[in-house]
């Protein structure tokens, strides 16, 4: 016999069924789980049915609601009850009607007295854990009437759960009372409550950096998230006693197509939501990795020329959660013009014929401006960034703007006033990406510019990018802002002087906006882009030279920090073809500006001093080359006496004579004079004179480029021997540190091995000021150094993001005839233990590192190594190169 009665939207569970199979069955506990089990399988189905647009997603999950209240109350019914009042009552959003499929269910067990708890005490336990046996989850409360009233006083977050309350079962005039007890007109009154639950909202928002794309982006408590919906309800609920959102239209707070793109949104996502509790059966609100691909091929999102099927999904879902942002937004600004300044004095000043200032906020003098002077939609940014003091746009005017959009066309975009507005605002001394982030939140910027409207939401597959191309290049543009401001010199020395250089800052702007214009389209997204950033230049009547640099620079965007971290930019020849490809100063200056500020808005997290210093040492290398000119370069033996020099006038300054000095370099060899810093040498050379000649050393420093996150530079010197890089990098992987670079050097005298590493540990941080780190690190890297047998390999266990990826190995090998080596490309996804591995495949073949550039973008490594026989020569053995490629190719494949 079936207790589900005919699956329809408003009874989905048959109280008499079940009543009846509890009276045939002698386990509660059994028919109860079944009736959950049932209620489940039914609610699936349906849900599939919605995916398919054949059913409503809000059939569901308010049908799962009322399925509840039924169940609950049949449980309630099952345990005796002493006389008195109480009340089994719904709150949160169990109380608003939503339920997910592993959603908390939230209970208040409300009570007239303490002696009613206490007197009901043995039933209230049994009652809740009966629940819990039948595997609901339950969040309870078990109170009186006054201590509702006393918690709901002390914190919002009570008082807004008891606002939704729903009774289930027992007296409601109990629940009556309380909400009379717990209403604004008692406590929290609509303008205290409205700006507790305004701050809640903002720190909510700043967890997620403010911004509505997030790799992983949560359901709830992102920005345009459920939450922000939410928040609106409880507003109005609170200050006007309206129970649902469409009352909000009678009210003309939104518009009948605003109310509908909230309910659109909030389905949506409640979709989004059912899928991730349905296929992790568990309550998951984050749209994680390891699910992506999975709900992408539940919501029928296939992969496309150029897109992922779970880049169209999510390319989905931040659209509308960017627009969900956009009207929360508006409403919040409606809220607050209704609570919080009701009856307060306007101050108004004029701008001119079209705008003026109302309260801090420009509005439109009237409901006609855009249509009968579309410019004015571009108008209105520039007059934001000009005039001070203005907070923003006020509500009905973003309304209007919004409704007026469809006005940019093409015939808009070739208007010269809207050009020149536009290009006026890149001028402007303030407000550029305060402005074009507006422009972009309104739905102007992506109209605008059409191709920046095709890459709005459009999220980048990977854990490089933390941002969606959209986001990523507006940040990229308020980086370069940043670099202006005197308060961002200690973060970004050289780029805040550098950006002083450019003749026109505004080209830098527009490269910004252009660079990963052409993402998403298939092929190479710099060539596009160069294309669309050249067409946007000729539009707004740039100047050849202008355009040309623009073009350039977008369609090279990438050439610095590829050129830092993948070649060895301590070799003169690198730096002069590098030279060669930048062309002059100007050049490089716009191109260092945007890489840094490319890199920072990529994932602060890659901006370390390690990072920093690389990417330094190419600008300041390349200015000198091209200052001293391309065909008079800078030649490795002038720059080899030069670092010498140097270092020597710092040893001498510590008391060091010229005699002591040479006896401890001992000819280590042109590599290490090219590679290592004068600071450095002098660094080591002290250390070593210290510690003695041919006694094994392990120096650890902080990399300092003045910048917030560091990177740690481990210096060795040990006695040379086959392997030693493999044993290190299995030592640093049992502690917990990445390899980011490694500089291999072995003295020619003393055959006496001086590397250099740079490292981060697990967080992606310097080890930092730490000194029994420091001396546990130093320890084990001795005794390794000594004992090479009793080295353990500890393998650490892979990060959940980086599971999800799978990047078959490639391995390029080739020869430097050049510098007498062999080179070894290598691309795979990241994990713990990866280098030490592949120094283990090394020694297994007997080939010797002699230099390492690890470059790690998010999930995926490409690294290079430059390696030798056992003998100290190139690999010139065709068998031995194609044993190394299939070695490392099959083994790191089969490990990830």
């Amino acid at each position: 016999m079936s207790y589900l009665s005919a699956f329809d939207d408003v009874n989905l569970l048959d109280a008499a069924g079940l009543k009846c199979m509890l009276d045939s069955s002698t386990s509660r506990i059994s028919v109860f789980k079944q009736a959950l089990n049932d209620l489940k399988e039914k609610l699936d189905q349906r849900f599939l049915l919605a995916l398919e647009d054949k059913d409503d997603i809000r059939n569901i999950i308010h049908g799962r609601a009322l399925a509840m209240d039924e169940l609950l109350r049949c449980a309630w019914s099952q345990f005796t009850w002493t006389a008195g009042e109480r009340s089994l009552i719904a709150v949160g959003g169990y109380g608003r009607g939503e339920l997910a499929p592993k959603s908390d269910i939230d209970l208040l067990l409300l009570f007239q007295s303490e002696a009613d708890i206490n007197d009901n005490s043995d039933s209230i336990q049994a009652f809740l854990t009966f629940l819990w046996d039948i595997n609901l989850e339950v969040g309870h409360s078990v109170r009186t009437l006054e201590a509702c009233v006393t918690e709901a006083t002390n914190d919002v977050t009570v008082v807004t759960n008891l606002m939704e309350s729903r009774l289930i079962a027992g007296s409601d005039p109990l629940r009556e009372q309380m909400m009379e007890a717990t209403s604004a007109s008692h406590i929290w009154p609509s303008k205290d409550f409205y700006k507790a639950k305004l701050n809640e909202q903002y720190n909510r928002h700043q967890k997620y950096n403010d911004i509505e794309y997030n790799l992983e982006p949560n359901l709830k408590a992102s920005p345009g998230g459920l939450r922000d919906i939410q928040m609106i309800g409880w507003v109005a609920k609170r200050h006007f006693g309206d129970s649902d959102l469409i009352d909000l239209v009678n009210r003309q707070f939104l518009t009948e197509s605003e109310y509908r793109t909230l309910i659109e949104g909030q389905s949506f996502i409640w979709k989004i939501r059912y899928a991730l509790h349905m296929l992790t059966n568990r309550e998951e609100d984050r749209i994680l990795f390891d699910l992506q691909k999975r709900l992408a091929d539940l919501f029928g999102y296939q992969d496309q020329k150029g897109k992922l099927g779970i880049e169209r999904l999510m390319q989905s879902y931040y659209r509308r959660v960017f627009h969900l942002r956009q009207l929360s937004d508006t409403l919040l600004q409606l809220f607050d013009e209704a609570i919080l300044q009701a009856g307060s004095g306007d101050q108004i000043t004029d701008l001119n014929k079209r705008f003026q200032i109302r309260n801090g906020y420009i509005e439109a003098k009237n409901e006609s401006v855009f249509t009968t002077t579309p410019s004015a939609l571009m108008e209105i940014f520039v007059l934001l960034a000009q005039t001070k003091d203005v907070v923003g746009i006020r509500a009905e005017t973003i309304r209007l703007i919004s409704q007026a959009r469809h006005l940019i066309d093409g015939h808009f975009r070739q208007d010269i006033r809207n050009i020149m507005y536009f290009v006026e605002l890149l001028r402007s001394r303030n407000g550029v990406s305060t402005n074009l982030g507006r422009m972009s939140r309104y739905g102007i910027l992506g109209r605008y510019l059409p191709e920046f409207g095709a890459i709005v939401g459009q999220m980048q597959y990977d854990l490089f990018h933390i941002y969606t191309v959209d986001a990523h290049s507006l940040q990229v543009v308020k980086n370069l802002r940043k670099f202006r401001h005197r308060g961002n010199t200690e973060l970004f020395p050289l780029a805040t002087e550098v950006i002083k250089k450019l003749p026109k800052v505004e080209l830098a702007y527009v490269s910004a906006l252009y660079h990963d214009i052409g993402k998403g389209r298939g092929g190479d997204h710099s060539q596009l882009g160069a294309v669309d950033a050249k067409l946007f230049c000729k539009r707004h009547r740039f100047a050849e030279w202008d355009t040309n640099l623009v073009a350039w620079l977008v369609e090279n965007h990438l050439s610095m920090s590829t050129t830092a971290q993948r070649k060895d930019i301590s070799d003169p020849d690198v730096i002069l073809e590098f030279a060669r490809h930048v062309g002059d100063l100007t050049r490089l200056n716009y191109l260092y500006v945007l890489t840094v500020a490319d890199i920072y808005a990529t994932n602060p997290n890659l901006w370390n001093s390690w990072r920093a210093s690389l990417i330094k040492q190419l600008y300041l290398e390349t200015q000198r080359t091209i200052r001293r000119g391309l065909k008079n370069p800078v030649g490795k033996d002038e720059r080899i006496q030069h670092t010498k020099e140097r270092a020597l006038e710092i040893l001498a300054a510590g008391g060091f004579t010229r005699d002591e000095v040479d006896a401890i370099w001992d000819n280590p060899g042109d590599d290490y004079f090219l590679r290592e810093t004068p600071e450095n040498i002098a660094w080591h050379t002290k250390a070593i004179g210290s510690n003695g000649l041919g006694v094994p050393l392990v120096l650890i420093q902080e990399i300092d480029e003045n910048s917030y996150a560091g990177a740690t530079q481990i210096f060795i010197y040990a006695p040379d021997r086959a392997h030693l890089f493999a044993d290190i990098a299995t030592v640093m992987e049992s502690l917990g540190l990445s390899i980011h670079d490694a500089r291999i050097m072995t003295s020619s005298g003393s055959q006496f091995s001086l590397d250099t590493f740079i490292v981060l540990d697990e967080e992606g941080k310097g080890i930092g000021n730490d000194p029994e780190k420091i001396r546990t690190i130093q320890h084990k890297l001795l005794f390794a150094i000594s004992n090479p047998n009793e080295i353990k390999t500890i393998r650490r266990r892979t990060p959940r993001q980086l599971k999800h990826f799978k990047i078959p190995t490639q391995v390029i090998i080739s020869n430097d005839l050049d510098h007498d080596r062999t080179i070894v490309e290598l691309i795979s996804v990241d994990r713990p233990g990866l280098l030490a591995r592949i120094g283990e495949i090394f020694r297994e073949l007997d080939i010797r590192l002699q230099n390492a550039r690890i470059s790690t973008l998010g999930e995926r490594v490409e690294d290079i190594f430059f390696v030798l026989d056992k003998n100290n020569q190139p690999i010139t053995d065709s068998q031995l190169c194609q044993r190394l490629k299939e070695q490392l190719e099959r083994k790191l494949t089969e490990e990830q």
